[in-house]
């Protein structure tokens, strides 16, 4: 059944039979009409070729053309020999009989003369090899070379735009495609070119074995005048070689068209007409060609009216260009005289939790004429927090300051500034993760990366691909402020949740598991309790997106206490499978740091913050607690499993707040918090003392015994 539906499918036997056309047309004597008709469509699909190329947006946009150019080389091949049998088997007869296709070329165009025919033949294959088909070959040639060196910095790019939120992964997926296309395209281009230029060489040796063999067969075989056999066979020789060469000229010109596109909204007409449309580029035109009129040898009656044809050119755009800028000047009606002493309450208040503010010089970042890349980059972040927090992000305000140095930005979090940096808006900035060439050619201006403190360069955009050649991450000024805003905003998680995200998860989760939110809210725990709740598994990164298990041991737990440091104590007790599988999967073992037991108690039995009620560290235990926990994991390298410090409950907020500063990337747990079936491995005991070293040498009498045994 499959089968028959191919069969059925036109589409799917179209290209085979078409092939099979090209061997019969090769091999099997056909008619002079069917050549006529088969010359017409080689040239109609030729135009249309072109015309693609043309209208293409960018290069990738016609991604079938080296397909396309082989197959149209094919069916010119397949002409030519067919054409090359019927001119030496039947040009006796007369110019007609190789049809009139051929015999148009061979004697309207030039006359039906053959000597003038060789001479336009050769000049055309010469702009179509020297010129045409070699510029087109050198330029495929390089960039499929940029292409392919800068084809791991692409792909780091996108890695680096996805994990900071700027791409979702089906966007990252496509344009993973979308680069390795465009790899393969000019690779093909590369090779495709060659196909060109051995089409010319090849119609060269075809125009020499027609007249060649012509010449001979006219003359032995049908008895003709060497005159007689020039004439005939070479002006046929001729024409079936300009049928196949305008063809052949028009595909190499549309190879040219593809390689040499830059990708823009616009096809090729439009991007050339609007780059020629400036009012400037005409007055010197005009200029030049009226003074080479006025010099007396020259014709000026074509001079002057070219002159004259420029300078109204130039007079027309200008004229038009003044008609757009006072088309786009919007005329607003005269304000009403605003009243120095009346102060509106948005005038002195924002409402706004996350502000990201911009210096003056930064402004076309966020310019609607230019895309916007800095909202859709903020956008995305905002989008990437809220997946990974599991609520809704309040929404972010940019804005400009006016107080502020032209090229810096600050990032604001309810009025406390977060950070900053200065930045190039019209550069792009290459980053130095380790992976660049130490002798690299790359020059800019030097700088850090505000995100993670990297090396980098301020440089032009036209070298972002040989900074991606080099090893260097290239990223543009709006993603160097999004990066940097997904990194200060992922430390603080619960000074972003508030009572309105809070009210709009419950109302969620009563749509599917409405029994288990009476059992908390609205009592015994009231919309603030449930926020500071939340808040504080936040502040120990714990993601609430799966709020059924957080309600679940919240219902347990307020049937104990209501107590707010006992209710966060109980629920991460029973969330210690979902803490703990964060890091370290079931299957294998958590490395586990612990405290000496006569130091634990010395924290225990401490002094007490009377704020808080939490235990007092102090400064020396804490930098050593903290340098121990760093060094042992330095020494276990960056991608092993973190290390976990697991104390008694009362000691797990002082010492988490104290690792989150000097080791964040140490989970502390409290005892009661690590699952029952999660293998551990104790990697250090921090602050026992170190066991006594057996002396070397013989073993003592006793043990000289028991080893002998």
């Amino acid at each position: 059944m499959n089968l028959l539906g191919r069969i059925r499918n036109a589409g799917a036997i179209a290209l085979p039979a078409g092939i099979l056309v090209l061997i019969v047309l090769m091999i099997v004597p056909v008619p002079a009409f069917v050549l006529d008709v088969a010359f017409v469509l080689n040239i109609a699909l030729s135009v249309a070729v072109l015309m693609a190329a043309m209208n293409a947006e960018k290069p990738l946009d016609f991604s079938a053309f080296p397909s396309v150019l082989l197959f149209a080389t094919l069916l010119r091949l397949s002409l030519n020999v067919a054409s090359t049998r019927v001119v030496l088997v039947h040009g006796h007869e007369g110019e007609a009989a190789a049809g009139k296709v051929i015999e148009a070329f061979g004697a309207f165009l030039i006359g039906g003369n053959f000597a003038v025919g060789i001479f336009v033949f050769l000049i055309l294959v010469i702009i179509n090899m020297v010129v045409v088909t070699k510029g087109a070959g050198r330029v495929s040639e390089v960039s499929a070379r940029f292409t392919l060196d800068a084809l791991p910095g692409k792909q780091m790019a996108i890695d680096a735009d996805l994990a900071a939120g700027l791409m979702t992964a089906d966007e990252a997926k496509a344009r993973r495609r979308e680069v390795a296309t465009e790899a393969d395209f000019y690779g093909s281009m590369d090779g495709s070119s060659k196909f060109v230029k051995g089409d010319a060489i090849a119609a060269l040796l075809i125009l020499g074995v027609n007249i060649i063999a012509g010449f001979c067969l006219g003359m032995i075989s049908h008895g003709l005048t060497a005159t007689q056999a020039a004439q005939t066979y070479i002006t046929l020789a001729i024409g079936d070689a300009l049928v196949a060469q305008v063809p052949s000229l028009l595909l190499s010109i549309a190879a040219a068209v593809i390689v040499t596109r830059v990708s823009d909204s616009r096809d090729l007409a439009g991007q050339i007409g609007n780059q020629f449309a400036a009012p400037g580029t005409w007055l010197p035109v005009a200029v030049v060609l009226g003074a080479m009129g006025m010099i007396p040898a020259m014709p000026q009656s074509i001079f002057l009216p070219a002159a004259a044809l420029a300078g109204w050119m130039w007079y027309a755009l200008r004229k038009r260009a003044e008609r757009a800028l006072i088309a786009s000047v919007e005329v607003a009606e005269p304000a009403a005289p605003a009243d120095p002493s009346r102060i509106e309450l948005e005038d002195v208040s924002d409402h706004t939790l996350v502000t990201i503010e911009l210096g003056y010089g930064l402004v076309q970042l966020v310019d609607e004429r230019r895309g916007s890349p800095l909202v859709t980059r903020v956008t995305g972040v905002r989008k990437q927090l809220s997946q990974s927090f599991g609520f809704i992000m309040p929404q972010f305000r940019v804005r400009d300051a006016l107080d502020m140095p032209p090229h810096e930005y600050r990032i604001v979090l309810g009025g406390v500034n977060l950070g900053g940096a200065a930045i190039r808006a019209d550069k792009v900035l290459a980053i130095d993760a380790g992976e660049a060439s130490p002798r690299h050619a790359l020059r800019g201006e030097a700088t850090w990366d505000p995100s993670f403190g990297c090396p980098a360069l301020w440089i032009d955009p036209a070298a972002r691909d040989h900074a991606t050649a080099e090893g260097f991450l290239t990223v543009d000024p709006g993603t160097v402020i999004a990066t940097h805003l997904n990194q200060l905003l992922s430390a603080r998680p619960q000074d972003l949740l508030g009572p309105d995200q809070v009210r709009a998860l419950i109302e969620s989760l009563k749509e599917h598991s409405a029994g288990l939110v009476e059992t908390v809210y609205p009592a015994p725990l009231g919309l603030a309790g449930v926020t500071r709740l939340l808040r504080a598994l936040l502040e120990d990164y714990i993601p609430i997106a799966h709020l059924v298990p957080i309600f679940a041991s919240l219902s347990r737990a307020v049937q104990q206490t209501v107590d707010h440091d006992r209710l966060v104590e109980l629920v991460r007790a029973d969330l210690g499978a979902l803490i703990v599988g964060r890091v370290c999967p079931p299957s294998q073992r958590l490395p586990v740091v612990t405290l000496d037991a006569g130091l634990e108690a010395a924290i225990v039995q401490g002094m007490v913050d009377p704020a808080t009620g939490q235990p007092v560290i102090e400064p020396d235990l804490a930098r050593m607690i903290g340098e121990r926990i760093t060094a042992l994991g330095e020494a276990r390298g960056p991608h092993a499993i973190p290390l976990t410090l697991v104390v008694q409950p009362r000691a797990r907020r002082a010492l988490a707040a104290l690792l989150r500063l000097r080791a964040p990337g140490c989970l502390v747990l409290s005892i009661s918090e690590l699952p029952a079936t999660q293998p551990i491995e104790v990697i250090d005991v921090i602050g026992a003392a170190a066991p006594p070293q057996e002396p070397r040498g013989l073993p003592a009498p006793e043990n000289a015994e028991s080893m002998a045994a």
